[in-house]
């Protein structure tokens, strides 16, 4: 039984003897992290439709304020903090989060202020999590292993996308947004269990890789990794590599932002019901994760294997591009849908893994600090930079066909970047 097991494995992905437990574990550990954060991500975008456009992308300001200043925080605890601490208890704090929200909302669904308040927290914590999810596993497995095995590692995180948003249509006219908000939060506290697994596989490896270190060399994650906690920024500015990296999470803002706004004001005009909205919301995130997880479970890592990481980066931004093209000459909700579900299935099925493939030759200072700067201040603050300019463009008379001319050229831009990258990836070339 256990080898018919293993055959039908090895049709999506290679598992070297030893690797199956630690693969699992992280599977299942990606799984109830996307799993909790999808299944409440339509009630963000449900309060982002009811605050309107103009507020929104003013509450995007606070997030990036927010994102920069968590930055330190997280730099102090992870030089401080050995990561079997901190990265449980990161979880935990979500899940407390969480379930603290659902209670307030259900005593008062309105409060739009808690809402606001919400929408940051989500939009900073989203990037944040899986962050610090990825820097975690490029501790676990060597450059080689993250080829063939981390495509099949995100489609944990991608079947939990799909089941979260899947349960939230399904229940959330029976418990409201607050039950959604719980069953959110339930997830996370599962995850504690998940990575407690992991971090113990994790110990295991390093124990027995370090045999021969010098006495009282503590293994991988079971210390703090020292240093500066403001070290992230400047191991950045330092690198034209990093730069590079930093540069394509911008592109990748920009295109969503674009996208992003045009979403809000048009579910808003088809939707009255905050419930109806959310479902609308959640519909779209099944849809775009049942692509994903096919892509990643059959197609991701041969691609990167047979390809390399280069086409991962450049697929997307190509496939945007046209759709931003097409776009511009037929404006309609149908087009808009469909390059936007375009868009996010790109990123989950090929940006993400082979975004986080650049970082796998990386020391760990580097995996985690100047990691968490790029994919979660650089995003967050490009998110409200390109909100505030597009508000600035659009009072200034730009239309949506030009607007969408826009998003094609930054696409362009986005897909030599990413070309750029991938070279400089199959070059060996690090930081």
């Amino acid at each position: 039984m256990n080898q018919k097991f293993d055959d039908f494995l090895a049709r999506f992905v290679r598992v070297e003897p030893g690797e199956k437990r630690a693969v699992f574990t992280a599977f299942a550990l990606m799984f109830c992290v996307m799993g909790g954060y999808f299944s409440v991500r339509p009630i963000r975008e449900t309060v982002g439709t009811i605050l309107g456009e103009a507020i929104t992308s003013d509450t995007w300001i606070w997030t990036a304020v927010f994102a920069i200043a968590i930055i330190p925080v997280y730099g102090f605890l992870v030089a401080r903090v050995s990561r079997a601490t901190l990265v449980p208890a990161i979880y935990g704090s979500v899940a407390i989060a969480l379930a603290a929200t659902g209670l307030v909302f259900r005593a008062d669904p309105q409060n739009m202020v808690v809402g606001r308040v919400f929408y940051v927290g989500i939009s900073v914590i989203n990037l944040f999590l899986i962050s610090v999810f990825w820097s975690f596993l490029l501790e676990l497995f060597r450059s080689e292993q993250t080829k063939r095995l981390f495509g099949f590692i995100a489609a944990g995180g991608t079947t939990g996308a799909l089941v979260g948003p899947f349960i939230t249509d399904r229940i959330v006219n029976h418990v409201g947004i607050s039950g959604i908000l719980f069953f959110g939060a339930a997830m996370f506290f599962v995850a504690i269990f998940c990575q407690r697994a992991l971090i113990a596989e994790m110990r295991e490896h390093a124990t027995a890789a370090a045999a021969g270190a010098p006495a009282g060399e503590a293994p991988r994650g079971s210390r703090g990794v020292g240093g500066n906690p403001f070290a992230g920024v400047s191991i950045v500015l330092k690198s034209p590599y990093l730069m590079g990296i930093a540069l394509f999470v911008i592109m990748i803002s920009t295109a969503n932002t674009i996208l992003y706004f045009e979403q809000l004001r048009l579910v808003k005009d088809m939707f009255d019901d905050p419930e109806q909205r959310t479902q609308m919301f959640a519909r779209i995130d099944f849809l775009v994760q049942t692509l994903t997880v096919i892509s990643q479970v059959l197609i991701t890592g041969r691609l990167a294997q047979k390809l390399g990481v280069t086409a991962l980066l450049v697929i997307l931004p190509l496939m945007v591009m046209g759709g931003f093209l097409i776009l511009a000459s037929m404006g309609t909700f149908l087009v808009l849908a469909t390059v936007m579900i375009l868009r996010r299935w790109g990123e989950y099925a090929f940006i993400r893994p082979g975004r986080e493939m650049l970082w796998s030759r990386l020391d760990t200072e580097t995996k985690y600090k100047a990691k968490n700067f790029v994919d979660v201040t650089v995003y967050r603050f490009s998110d409200a930079v390109v909100a505030q300019v597009q508000d600035a463009l659009k009072a200034g008379g730009m239309n949506p066909t030009q607007g969408a001319l826009l998003g094609a050229a930054a696409c362009a831009a986005w897909a030599v970047n990413g070309w750029w990258l991938g070279r400089q990836y199959d070059k060996g070339k690090d930081a």
